[in-house]
């Protein structure tokens, strides 16, 4: 016998030429996934413990929007205005600041909870004894682009995977005909698509983008969704024999996975034509809906359509829905003219928010629905720009809140200083709110990982603690 004869088989060789090489064996997890659904077994096994939460809405408001305008009323800033800060600011900043600003809005009680909300938010603040505010969130990047990744991937530096693909790649869609991560007119800015990307997971699991940010929501849709020129018939003819070579070429392939996640994506794409046309047809809902969202008002039509397609796709099965609200010039960035932005970027969000809320509630989805409002960071108490009428990022303590999916309504966590400038009691890191996040939804932070270069990563690096007060 030759030495090429006795030469030892590697592992690739021996998968391929058993013919189990990756692309078989995920073939066959798909037809247990399939033989496990046609038994009726509950998505929820694919969770680690028993899940409060089965799906997300993001609610994104890029830019920052400020806390201490909003949900975190400080009664000393407005008494204090205009005298400096009587402690040290941070040691990094992303620009100087001077004294301090008072909120240019009043604040008032709501509901049974007694939550304070400022008159910027007249819609949401009916929402509040549903309603957990986070008041002790922070971060560790003052800038747009590293504080962005680090709220969508849980790394300010690196390329990681985005919460909605990590939450995809854990469960996965309740629905085999949509994708189980969608989001609704993203920003192509400060990150772009590794917002709402893959990374080093497959390819499947990355988050289907509807639009932009800098187009009207109306555009938002999938492109090339609708072939005209073939049947259906003749579409899935010529899809098996592509699928075919493609396994046939993954035979012998040395990238069994992303060939896999290819084929994977073709077929989903497929399947989307039927229900994707469907799933954001708005001419399903009553007019009194369209109406409550706001899709009758210039002001709140675009936001509130994303919103209402946000309840759509939820009651679908899709598993991570975010929505952003950004445009190109105003945005929640206020460094100077605060009270002009805010109030603009209030009114269009404001009535959709509160109508989601409501809706979900309405229909039964609030209880197993997790919403999640927020931007990348707060802004500082103190004021910016000329004319004093502006404020800087702050990422050291901002508010975030959620509703439904398992957390206690009507309830306030944490607490930022008597300004509103550091985080104080009971601090969420933002890794602690990726773990937190995660647990509603059934999944352990610490096991939900995926083998990539010689490591185990996960979507809190090495950090991340549950809060578990904020459980119901």
């Amino acid at each position: 016998m030759n030495d090429q004869s006795t030469s030892t088989m590697t592992r690739r060789c021996l998968l391929k030429n058993s013919a189990v090489g990756f692309g078989y064996l995920a073939l066959s997890a798909l037809l247990q996934e399939d033989a496990r659904q046609a038994m009726g077994a509950p998505a929820a096994e694919l969770a680690h413990f028993p899940a409060r939460a089965k799906r997300v809405i993001f609610l994104f408001m890029k830019g920052g929007p400020s806390h201490v305008d909003t949900f975190d009323y400080k009664p000393q800033l407005q008494k204090d205005d205009g005298k400096p800060l009587p402690f040290d600011k941070p040691r990094v900043q992303f620009a100087p600041t001077g004294n301090l600003l008072a909120s240019p809005w009043k604040f008032r009680q709501y509901g049974e909870s007694g939550m304070y909300v400022s008159e910027l938010f007249p819609h949401v603040a009916q929402h509040v004894d549903e309603m957990c505010f986070l008041h002790s969130v922070h971060g560790t990047n003052p800038s747009h682009g590293g504080a962005l990744l680090k709220l969508h991937t849980g790394s300010d530096n690196f390329i990681r995977p985005s919460m909605g693909a990590w939450v995809n790649y854990g469960l996965g869609s309740e629905n085999d005909n949509l994708p189980g991560f969608v989001t609704i007119c993203p920003t192509f800015a400060h990150g772009g698509a590794k917002n709402w990307g893959s990374a080093f997971l497959p390819a499947e699991y990355q988050g289907i983008p509807l639009g932009v940010a800098s187009q009207p929501s109306t555009a938002a849709s999938v492109k090339y969704i609708d072939n005209p020129r073939w049947t259906r018939d003749v579409q899935r003819v010529q899809l098996d024999l592509m699928n075919a070579m493609n396994r046939e070429h993954m035979a012998h392939a040395q990238s069994e996975l992303s060939l896999e996640a290819r084929i994977q994506s073709f077929e989903l794409a497929y399947r989307m034509q039927s229900k994707m046309p469907e799933a954001q047809d708005l001419s399903q809902e009553t007019a009194d809906t369209l109406e409550m969202y706001g899709l009758n008002d210039p002001v709140t039509q675009d936001f509130g359509r994303q919103c209402l397609l946000a309840r759509r796709f939820a009651e679908r099965g899709v598993r991570f829905i975010q929505v952003t609200h950004s445009d190109t010039k105003v945005q929640w960035d206020q460094h100077g003219d605060l009270k002009a932005g805010h109030t603009k970027n209030a009114a269009e969000v404001d009535r959709p928010i509160g109508a989601l809320l409501a809706d979900l509630k309405r229909r039964g989805l609030l209880e197993d629905t997790l919403v999640l409002w927020g931007g990348e960071f707060g802004r500082t108490p103190t004021c910016q720009g000329s004319g004093a009428n502006g404020r800087d990022h702050n990422p050291e303590g901002f508010t975030m809140w959620m509703a439904g999916g398992g957390v206690k309504a009507g309830y306030r966590h944490g607490a930022t200083d008597q300004y509103g400038y550091y985080a104080q009691e009971n601090k969420m890191h933002v890794h602690d709110l990726h773990a937190t996040l995660l647990h509603l939804l059934g999944l352990d932070h610490e096991r939900l990982t995926y083998r990539h270069a010689g490591r185990d990563f996960r979507l809190t690096d090495v950090h991340g603690l549950v809060h578990r007060e904020i459980l119901a």
